[in-house]
């Protein structure tokens, strides 16, 4: 096999990944059969500046540096050959946010990430207007707060896009999405598969006192179905992302997509019926639908596959972050112990102490929100641990309290599609941290959603992998293969993975403590208004 690998490499037959997450960025090299065989990643943190959750272009091209260096090296130590060229190249980010530049190609502001739940009056504006469920991260939404706030920069703008988008832009010249990207930046219309005609005409018409100099459909990203060319690896470009100097430019790109659209093919969950939930810093359920829903919802976001189909997306800004703070505490305590405890063991164990709780969490209650969560109407976070005095206070319940509420709000979006609109859900696909110890957060999201849950051996590898698939699809399909039928027949024929169904007594016990959730949430308004 390695020398095949090598030959691949030195013939340009891998496909390269690399997606940008909140708190890592990640390259992935696959080979001939799609699998991986060399990756790099370098950890990072966004901040918060002047109010706006930010990450710097310093950082960006930094930290996409350093992946790819790092892949490249593992390339060499693993096949001793130099990585000069590969067949297709994607990339991948998180979605929405707001990066808009001038005419001279500068960005105008900071970037503003997905995260800031800043636009509550322009996703409501939009909504009414369009009557469709605008939420506060999306792109458009950040575009008309800046408008209604009379920011100096909007009329200057001559380019919009997003993360992933900027990226691709930089790297090949292209100003382009593709549509599962761009149905986080304004809403698609899943015939035409680019940006809903009516509603571009009614947001210019909202804009048209403004006397701006551009129009929507002017400044925005041109959309791309997965499998469509997006360009070439310029000779710029090249450089920038190989600073070594090695890399040739002239490498086809597939489309850039938002980390849904990734999600989604790693878990091999684009097809009807079928869903895929991503677990870590933030958690978001994603449903490919049979139809349309019978009526717009706040709490649900309508998105697509990298296809172009309907998805129905349930958002929740919060996960894993202020779980893994209490595991971070529990370490510093077994050090202070005198431990040096592997993070695996430590995750292990204390994960695996909460499948031995009481099923509802013995009467205790958190609330994981580091930041804003809009699922539940909060501008703000505030972490959160509650018991009264009768709760059964022990380490396993401590545990399964805090991977339940990690979910809680994705629950109540979930509880809309699955409960009121009665979507039809064969399995879903979990990826992402919430996953790493076998068995536990897919049993804790079976009982959640009331779903089996599944996760491949693949997942681990995630959205980078994700992008690289759709890289490859498009150098590698025959002319009239569907992704779909791509990702059965040449990705994930023959693979592995384990599948949990719901638990009885976990199911009751979830909606136990979502009845406590529900109704404590006034306690996490009140921190919020008391810590102002």
């Amino acid at each position: 096999m390695g020398f095949d690998v090598k030959h691949a490499i030195q013939s340009g037959k891998t496909v390269l990944g690399i997606e940008l997450g909140s708190t890592r960025i990640k390259a992935v090299l696959i080979g001939e059969d799609n699998a991986p065989i060399a990756s790099g990643s370098h950890d990072w943190e966004n901040s918060y500046v002047d109010n706006i959750w930010t990450y710097c272009l310093e950082e960006i091209w930094n930290g996409i540096q350093d992946s790819y260096r790092k892949m490249a090296e593992d390339v060499k130590r693993q096949y001793g050959v130099t990585l000069q060229t590969v067949g297709a190249i994607g990339f991948s980010g998180m979605m929405h946010g707001y990066m808009a530049f001038d005419q001279e190609g500068q960005l105008l502001v900071p970037f503003r990430t997905w995260r800031n739940n800043i636009t509550e009056q322009a996703a409501a504006a939009l909504s009414e207007s369009f009557n469709f469920h605008i939420p506060q991260r999306w792109s458009i939404a950040h575009l008309y707060q800046a408008i209604l706030n009379g920011e100096a920069h909007v009329d200057d703008i001559h380019f919009q896009t997003t993360l992933a988008g900027y990226i691709h832009w930089k790297l090949t010249g292209q100003k382009v999405l593709g549509v599962g990207e761009a149905s986080g930046v304004f809403p698609i219309d899943i015939h035409t598969k680019t940006y809903n005609a009516t509603m571009v005409n009614q947001f210019n018409a909202l804009i048209a006192s403004k006397n701006l100099s551009w129009k929507l459909e002017e400044i925005l990203p041109t959309v791309l179905v997965a499998g469509e060319s997006a360009g070439m690896l310029t000779e710029e470009g090249a450089k920038l992302l190989d600073v070594s100097g090695e890399l040739q430019p002239g490498i086809p790109f597939c489309p850039p997509e938002g980390d849904a659209g990734t999600g989604m093919v790693a878990t091999n969950s684009i097809a009807k019926r079928t869903g895929n939930v991503s677990a870590g810093t933030s958690v978001f359920a994603m449903v490919v639908l049979e139809g349309e829903l019978s009526k717009a919802y706040d709490e649900i976001d309508l998105v697509t596959t990298p296809t172009g189909s309907l998805v129905a997306m349930a958002h929740s800004n919060n996960c894993s972050s202020d779980l893994n703070a209490w595991v971070g505490l529990f370490d510093e305590f077994a050090r202070a112990m005198g431990l040096d405890l592997d993070a695996n063991k430590l995750y292990g164990t204390l994960y695996n102490l909460a499948l031995q709780g009481d099923p509802d969490g013995g009467g205790l209650l958190a609330y994981g929100y580091l930041s804003g969560e809009h699922m539940t109407h909060f501008e703000e976070g505030r972490p959160l641990f509650v018991r009264s005095p009768d709760s059964n206070f022990n380490l396993a319940n401590f545990m399964r309290v805090h991977l339940f509420t990690a979910l809680g709000a994705l629950k109540i979006g979930m509880d809309i599609l699955l409960k009121q609109e009665a979507v039809k859900l064969d399995e879903i696909l979990g990826h992402g941290g919430l996953f790493k110890t076998e068995g536990v957060g897919q049993k804790i999201m079976a009982a959640a959603l009331n779903v089996p849950v599944s996760v491949m051996d693949t997942a681990g590898e995630g959205g980078a992998w994700g992008i690289a698939i759709l890289a490859s699809y498009m150098i590698n399909k025959s002319d009239d293969e569907t992704l779909e039928d791509y990702l059965n027949r040449k990705v994930f024929a023959g693979k592995a993975g384990s599948k949990i169904s719901p638990d009885a007594k976990d199911v009751e016990g979830f909606e136990q403590f979502m009845k406590r959730y529900v109704k404590g949430l006034a306690i996490e308004r009140a921190a919020v208004d008391y810590l102002k």
